[in-house]
């Protein structure tokens, strides 16, 4: 099927729109943000960043402006990228890269800038617009929070190609154990769900957006996955493993995650244990994700069934976090994020385990608040049973 992950010009318009009417709210009369999620996000415009700074202006009175170096003006035009391009030629430069945006926007006296804004980063702008005031603002994450149709279409293609991800890894598994040959090492099984995922995006996807990571994910089995953020290594699969595919992609850049924990063989009581206290939590956290309710709260009751298991000395990482333009953004289900959830937000719903010596238990589906209530953008199955790998 052709798929476009490009999103029209009416809908950087709009967000543009959106922005600057915040702004005017908080008496701000511009944003400059260079941070990439951002620049994506209010132009249209992808790219890898590097030391040669690209940044957008957006003014109150309509300015919509990319800074960005020579060696990037042609990418940004194949982009159809949504702003008027500034260009320097390189950096460090001669003349310092943000002179040339003091140059052609128009003045202003306060200018908001997110928080993220690297220290010399700022310094640079600073020196470039002498007499502007610059000031912290959240404009651009807040804006971001919730997503709008057409990002949702993202995301909802992209928990489709995750779930044929984890298919895949799977299917991997089942061929070495059916041929009785060698099982493949994590390193293997990973670089096979990356490639399978990248495959899958360029065949059936038009002008696909690039962002790192295209596809890919964590594949880690046994004592290895206990670490929450291990890394794949060079160990084969064993029977008797419990083995986690911790697998996504980025759809048009729109993130999705989806996790599963398998058991190569018949679990033992320990491995029952753990996989259902993992998955009842899970279950409690996709019903306790709904507008209206603060993510903390949310988090609470997710984990509390953990808790209640007798399993609390496990417990390693929050509920979940936001997910968007970035794997990992705002908001957070934690204990210390009052956010209220509200609709068109995405979520991650991923509590797990973590058994030094062991394994790690983890199941994750990326979810999408909706009016009433939360539905998730991965459907891979999650019982016991649907993750056994039989030997």
């Amino acid at each position: 099927m052709a798929f476009d992950q490009r999103l029209p010009a009416t809908f950087y318009a709009d967000v543009q729109d959106r922005v600057r009417a915040a702004l005017a709210d908080e008496r701000v009369d511009a944003l400059l943000t260079d941070s990439p999620e951002d620049v994506a996000y209010l132009t249209g415009f992808f790219h890898h960043p590097c030391e040669r700074p690209v940044a957008v202006w957006i003014g109150v009175d309509g300015t919509a402006a990319l800074l960005l170096p020579d060696l990037e003006v042609e990418h940004a035009r194949v982009q159809n990228t949504a702003a008027e391009l500034v260009v320097y030629p390189e950096y460090p430069g001669v003349v310092p890269p943000f002179d040339a945006l003091f140059g052609h926007v128009p003045g202003a006296r306060r200018v908001g800038h997110p928080g993220g804004m690297a220290v010399d980063r700022l310094a640079a702008v600073r020196a470039a617009f002498p007499g502007t005031e610059f000031v912290r603002t959240g404009v651009a994450e807040r804006a971001r929070l919730r997503k709008r149709p057409e990002e949702i279409a993202l995301h909802r293609e992209a928990g489709r190609i995750t779930d044929a991800m984890l298919t895949a890894g799977r299917e991997l598994i089942e061929q070495a154990v059916a041929a009785g040959g060698e099982l493949p090492s994590e390193a293997e099984l990973a670089a096979h769900v990356t490639s399978f995922g990248g495959r899958t995006m360029y065949a059936e996807h038009d002008d696909v957006v690039v962002v790192s990571p295209l596809a890919g994910g964590l594949v880690y089995a046994a004592e290895n996955s206990a670490r929450p953020h291990g890394l794949p290594s060079a160990r084969r699969l064993r029977p008797g493993d419990t083995f986690v595919l911790s697998l996504g992609c980025a759809v048009g850049g729109r993130f999705v995650e989806g996790e599963r924990t398998f058991v190569l063989g018949e679990p033992s009581a320990e491995q029952r244990r753990y996989y259902e206290a993992v998955r009842e939590a899970q279950a409690v956290g996709a019903a306790s994700i709904r507008p209206g309710v603060r993510c903390a709260d949310v988090n609470r009751t997710c984990l509390d069934v953990i808790r209640d298991a007798g399993l609390e000395g496990f417990l390693r990482h929050r509920q979940g976090h936001g997910i968007g333009l970035g794997m990992h953004e705002p908001p957070w289900l934690e204990d210390g994020d009052a956010t209220v959830l509200e609709p068109g937000m995405v979520v991650s719903n991923e509590p797990g385990i973590y058994v030094t010596g062991h394994a790690g238990y983890r199941i994750s589906d990326s979810m999408l608040v909706t009016d009433d209530a939360a539905t998730p953008f991965t459907f891979y199955p999650r019982t016991l049973d649907d993750v056994v790998v039989p030997v």
